[in-house]
């Protein structure tokens, strides 16, 4: 460069800046050191989790009262006290609700379902069958069902639950027919399952003839297997436990909640020290190599050997930060899990109605969407091979070719919630019905309930009530007709 170059105009550089990464995300440094993160498919992540995420899902449902709390919930709220109830719409010819057929259907499921007649083992009912694979699916997050038909079975139809373990998730391999197993599930070209790989004894079990583990396999065929759980991911051919997010959280906060009960019981245990010159009618409880063991107790004195000065220990905890960031933790769990923080905690303590009403409100949201997911993935399909298995046996003496008219239109209906203000509820069902924004299904929907099953119910009271010889005051769905009154023209 020329001693003159400096005074010639310097071009500008129009190349575009790069600007620094928008996404906060993928940002890296001492303070993201601890992100792991992983591009692994679903089964691989699975692969080499899904034993231990489910045998600690396992474990904080035995000892752990907010994880216990949690399933009695699922139960209680998706599945409910009567379970998910079928309600069969078949038509007839014309169009009409075929009202004889669907009652024998109903009525065929229901005595199916009784107790000791839907399992093979003979020690369920229908109900139970269906709290037990909710509490399976969330705890261990998958449930398998074997469909048996045998004449010797109700219906010549029968369930057989079997736990995860059963189905050999170390079974992982490619097949001379083009399949795949993997982790115990045989799976086409398509990715669809064909067959399920189980062992014929539970890993955890012994073959008490022989005192040894059985590891043979045997091979169901998908068709006769109902293998519930959530697909979180495309490809997944196994569940996860629901409880996944929520694990470490709740593990370490019951050994918080431990510690400090422990330490609340030493700091109440004061004890009061004798000393003499030769430490006479010192007896330790243990010793640690030389060391003496002394159990605390309550009110209790003790004299300490010559030499030994007692070094104070006086425990403040739990102190008053205790309960908040107890309170705290457990929020985040609850998020975790989907529900309430007061449901779980059974804390109502500075809640108020509005806050009650919200947190009611979202929770059932949740609720129903587990309940369609379950009645989509277990009861329907339990439903519609039992009917095929009923029509075959002529349990009804509906024939087999009418099979679709009864399958595709059942409705299934899980547990219905009351308002937390059951007045107003009422007056707003009464209200949204009179102006046609809903309709009498709408709010038979809501308790639960079928409008044939709701309109069937009120006539049976009206004649159990012409019975015993009592008038039934109410007559609901309108009012009694008015007298006409007769208009006389002013010129007549």
């Amino acid at each position: 460069m020329g001693i003159l170059d400096i005074f010639k105009p310097k071009k500008q550089d129009f190349a575009p800046k790069i600007k620094k990464r928008g996404y906060y995300g993928v940002n890296s440094g001492r303070l993201f050191a601890d992100f792991n993160a992983s591009e692994a498919s679903p089964d691989t992540e699975l692969r080499s989790a899904l034993v231990k995420l489910r045998a600690r899902s396992r474990d904080l449902s035995i000892n752990n009262h907010y994880a216990r709390r949690y399933f009695d919930l699922l139960k209680t709220n998706v599945v409910g006290e009567k379970g998910v109830s079928l309600q069969a719409k078949a038509v007839d010819s014309v169009g009409n609700l075929d009202l004889s057929g669907n009652q024998a259907v109903e009525t065929a499921f229901k005595t199916w379902g009784r107790y000791g007649n839907c399992t093979v083992d003979g020690k369920m009912s229908w109900i139970d069958v269906q709290k037990l694979i909710i509490e399976l699916v969330a705890k261990d997050g998958e449930a398998f069902v074997i469909m048996h038909r045998n004449i010797e079975f109700t219906d010549s139809f029968s369930l057989q639950i079997i736990e995860a373990d059963m189905v050999d998730e170390q079974k992982n391999e490619r097949l001379d027919n083009g399949n795949e197993i993997r982790m115990g599930v045989e799976l086409n070209k398509y990715k669809r399952p064909v067959a399920y790989h189980m062992l014929t004894y539970h890993p955890g079990d012994w073959d008490y003839t022989t005192q040894i583990k059985s590891p043979k396999h045997i091979r169901v065929e998908a068709d006769r297997v109902i293998h519930v759980y959530k697909k979180l991911r495309p490809g997944q051919s196994r569940g996860e436990p629901w409880m996944t997010p929520a694990i470490s959280a709740i593990k370490q906060l019951g050994a918080f909640t431990e510690a400090a009960i422990v330490a609340a019981r030493v700091g109440a245990s004061k004890m009061g020290f004798f000393t003499s010159p030769g430490g006479d009618g010192f007896v330790a409880d243990d010793y640690d190599g030389n060391v003496p063991i002394m159990s605390a107790e309550p009110g209790s004195f003790a004299s300490l050997p010559q030499g030994v000065q007692l070094q104070s220990f006086d425990p403040a905890y739990p102190n008053n930060e205790f309960g908040g960031f107890h309170k705290a933790i457990l929020r985040g769990v609850a998020s975790a899990l989907g529900v309430s923080y007061a449901a779980l905690s059974n804390d109502l303590e500075g809640s108020s109605y509005s806050s009650i009403r919200q947190g009611a409100l979202e929770e059932r949201d949740q609720y129903k969407n587990m309940t369609a997911f379950f009645i989509s993935n277990f009861v329907e399909p339990v439903y519609r091979a039992w009917l095929a298995s009923a029509m075959e046996m002529e349990t009804f003496n509906i024939p087999v070719r009418q099979y679709d008219r009864f399958a595709d239109t059942a409705d299934f209906k899980g547990r219905g919630f009351s308002w937390v203000d059951p007045l107003k509820e009422m007056n707003a069902a009464i209200a949204g019905v009179q102006n046609g924004v809903l309709s009498l299904s709408h709010v038979a929907a809501q308790y639960g309930m079928d409008t044939e099953e709701l309109l069937a119910q009120i006539a049976r009271d009206k004649q159990l009530a012409e019975q015993f010889g009592i008038d039934y005051a109410l007559e609901p769905y309108g009012v009694a007709k008015k007298e006409a009154v007769e208009v006389i023209d002013d010129d007549e």
